[in-house]
């Protein structure tokens, strides 16, 4: 009778091994994430784009603009809502990634209808070949640009940019400062999906260095079962400012540098974006600087 608990215990002690082994091997929800889609939650906001570029071009040149190109573009769904906004409205979507430009392919240009998405032209190349029509408005969107480390290479990139650009094109870009983002070791965290099958959106900020401006800026998703997909994106980059970016495009041929900030202080409200020369101290802020060609 004891060599038979003895026995019963071992396989019960087995089967509890065996159980815990194959939830070791299930996949979790950081496994089965599309690591893309995520960040299209976390930080895209298409429509607010597409609104912006549409107000900053009609204040200037006092009407719609219709071309657009987007440089850096990732999954290019600033194209995708932007050919989606008008049906005389054409894009450029302009990036090196394969990858990247397949799932934008798939998941976003693969969404519009036939029509609307043969307006849409995807290029894998260099954002300095300026092989696609003059546009009336070229955006480097989500600090893109800052992999650029040089003067000599941020200049060379502003005067192919201006290239690509008509005669009243504007080049948009934003960017991004306040004393926060100089911190390291930094994690800003919020919550995109709520929930146990939700998740949440981790920027950290693990590097500066403070005599080259060299950074070093990561996003990891966490999941609701704990799971995590670290650096999902990272970004090496030089941390330009404002009036480095200005000086250069102005040196670039550029006729006007403007910039643009959100004067609506409750952050419930919708952005309300206007020129300016002066603005307060944030401790972290975003901007749009707009280049008049």
């Amino acid at each position: 009778m004891a060599k038979g608990n003895h026995s019963n215990k071992h396989a019960i002690r087995n089967s509890k091994t065996q159980e815990k082994s194959a939830a070791d091997l299930s996949p979790t929800m950081a496994d089965e994430a599309d690591k893309f889609d995520c960040y299209l939650q976390s930080v895209q906001e298409p429509e607010h784009e597409v609104d912006m570029f549409n107000l900053v071009y009609n204040e200037i040149n006092g009407r719609k603009p219709l071309t657009l190109r987007e440089d850096f573009c990732g999954t290019f769904a600033v194209c995708c809502d932007w050919v989606k906004s008008d049906k005389n409205r054409r894009a450029w979507a302009v990036d090196l990634s394969d990858e990247t430009l397949q799932w934008g392919k798939d998941h976003n240009l693969g969404k519009l209808k036939p029509a609307v998405a043969e307006r849409v032209e995807v290029l894998r190349q260099d954002v300095r070949e300026g092989n696609t029509p003059p546009v009336d408005i070229l955006a480097a969107q989500n600090f893109s640009f800052w992999c650029f480390k040089t003067r000599t290479e941020l200049l060379d990139y502003f005067r192919k940019a201006r290239a690509n650009l008509a005669d009243d094109g504007l080049m948009i870009m934003d960017m991004m400062g306040g004393q926060d983002c100089y911190d390291t070791d930094l994690v800003d965290k919020r919550t995109i999906v709520k929930g146990k099958n939700g998740f949440k959106y981790h920027w950290e900020q693990a590097y500066f260095n403070p005599v080259n401006a060299d950074v070093s800026f990561y996003i990891h998703f966490k999941f609701g079962d704990g799971s995590k997909l670290k650096r999902a994106f990272e970004y090496h980059w030089r941390f330009w400012t404002i009036p480095e970016v200005r000086e250069l495009l102005l040196e670039a041929g550029f006729s006007e540098a403007l910039v643009y900030w959100d004067e609506e202080e409750d952050e419930d409200k919708d952005a309300k974006w206007v020129t300016t020369e002066e603005m307060r101290n944030d401790a972290s802020w975003i901007c749009y600087i707009v280049a008049r060609k």
